[in-house]
């Protein structure tokens, strides 16, 4: 392809036109909502949690369904010799129905109702958890398809810029101009730019590839995608300490390993209270082929069942299950530890985008536009020709603002997530306390 017969300035703006005509095209333009909307969908991560949270349900039916009143039907065909010396045997067949209920364990099925009710909590809290970070995984990878489409163009402007060097370098080898060492140079230098953006296109595509799998569509890439304006990076971040509380009682993560605490506390109970008695109510009802007088057709009692003996059984799971609360008592405190340096890390990111980093990126792009209005100055002036180097430096600039408010973005949608409610409601809050 030989371009030397227009302008510089045409020849680079055909070949960056020619390298985005050439580009796979996948149609539709995405929102950033539209992506979030996403995060309820069955996604195998939410589809386990759900299921743990089903499990949990069931369990504490299972537990409060202990004292429920039970019937059974029973038939019996039987034969036997009667005692007062009748030489025979004779059928003694029998039919009964007995309900039974348990009016009193002294607490063993309440604390296993109750510990089944702190895990389905537990299980609950952890769906939220797993819903906040399927939003940040999905605002993460929009975020990534667009800064690959910013790095794409950066590259792609340079390519062009290196090719032109490297198509007039061919035409100034003939000419005498420049040496055979001299082109090998320009080429190396395009080779090498031409493979940073042939990279750029795969991470273009991987980066797509990534987010259609956090919404739960492989295979189905996004086309274009639209460049959220972020209004919410404009917020005031209440300060650290007035953060930590509201984290500390919020965290859906540490409201479910409470939760998971309490439960194990509450099958200890439970455990201890099964080597004490049982109080059932039984009534039955049955009908015999052969007539006795010590049987009753029907029959009332109160029953009262109490283990005297069961080895070591009863010992073994209490251990197991103190054994546990132990464990989950060290993880409640590790977990305090690394959600409150989360916190503190998370707000020293914000306040560094918002500030340092937010003006360094702004003076780097005034600087850039100034740069490339001097170089088309210089172009229009025929002194010289970087005017390509300057556009795709100028795009460098806001490839690298726009990172910024991304990361920005993302660092409040993580801050949330550790609060478990919106920063607005912890700014009314505080503004109603003083």
């Amino acid at each position: 392809m030989k371009l030397c017969g227009l302008p510089l300035l045409s020849r680079i703006s055909c070949l960056i036109l020619l390298s985005v005509v050439c580009a796979p095209a996948l149609a539709g333009t995405l929102t950033l909502k539209a992506a979030l909307a996403a995060a309820n969908s069955a996604h195998p991560d939410l589809l386990m949690a759900e299921a743990d949270r089903d499990s949990a349900a069931a369990d504490r039916d299972i537990a409060g369904s202990q004292r429920d009143t039970r019937i059974d039907l029973e038939g019996i065909l039987r034969s036997g010799r009667p005692s007062a010396g009748v030489p025979d045997f004779s059928s003694d067949n029998s039919i009964r129905l007995t309900a039974r209920k348990t009016i009193y364990d002294f607490g063993r099925s309440d604390d296993a109702e109750l510990a089944a009710t702190f895990e389905l909590k537990a299980r609950k809290a952890d769906l939220t958890s797993t819903l906040d970070q399927r939003r940040l995984d999905i605002m993460a990878r929009y975020f990534d398809v667009l800064l690959a489409d910013m790095q794409y163009t950066v590259d792609n402007e340079l390519m062009a810029v290196y090719y032109v060097n490297y198509d007039q370098g061919k035409d100034r080898l003939a000419q005498g101009q420049i040496s055979s060492v001299e082109l090998a140079d320009l080429e190396t230098r395009y080779q090498d730019i031409l493979l940073k953006r042939n990279t750029s296109a795969e991470r273009q595509r991987l980066a797509r590839a990534m987010l259609a799998n956090a919404m739960n569509s492989p295979g189905v890439l996004p086309g274009d995608l639209e460049d959220p304006k972020l209004p919410g990076n404009q917020r005031t971040l209440p300060d650290y300490e007035t953060l930590l509380p509201v984290m500390l009682n919020n965290n859906p993560r540490l409201h479910a390993q409470q939760d998971m605490l309490a439960a194990s506390q509450q099958r200890i109970a439970s455990l201890r209270a099964e080597s004490g008695p049982t109080l059932d109510a039984e009534i039955e009802a049955a009908d015999y082929s052969r007539a006795a007088s010590t049987r009753n057709n029907y029959s009332a009692g109160l029953i009262l069942s109490w283990p005297l003996y069961q080895g070591n059984r009863s010992d073994s799971r209490i251990a197991r299950e103190i054994a546990r609360f132990n464990k989950l008592q060290a993880g409640t405190e590790k977990l305090k530890m690394d959600l409150t340096q989360a916190l503190l890390q998370t707000c020293l990111d914000i306040t560094r985008l918002q500030g340092t980093a937010r003006d360094a990126a702004r003076k780097y792009t005034e600087y850039r536009d100034l740069q490339l209005e001097r170089s088309r100055g210089l172009y229009e002036l025929e002194l010289k020709s970087n005017l390509g180097t300057s556009m795709a430096e100028t795009s460098d600039a806001r490839l690298r603002t726009r990172r910024n408010e991304y990361q920005l973005a993302l660092s409040f949608a993580r801050l949330e997530a550790l609060l478990g409610k919106p920063l607005s409601e912890v700014a009314t809050t505080r503004e109603k306390l003083k």
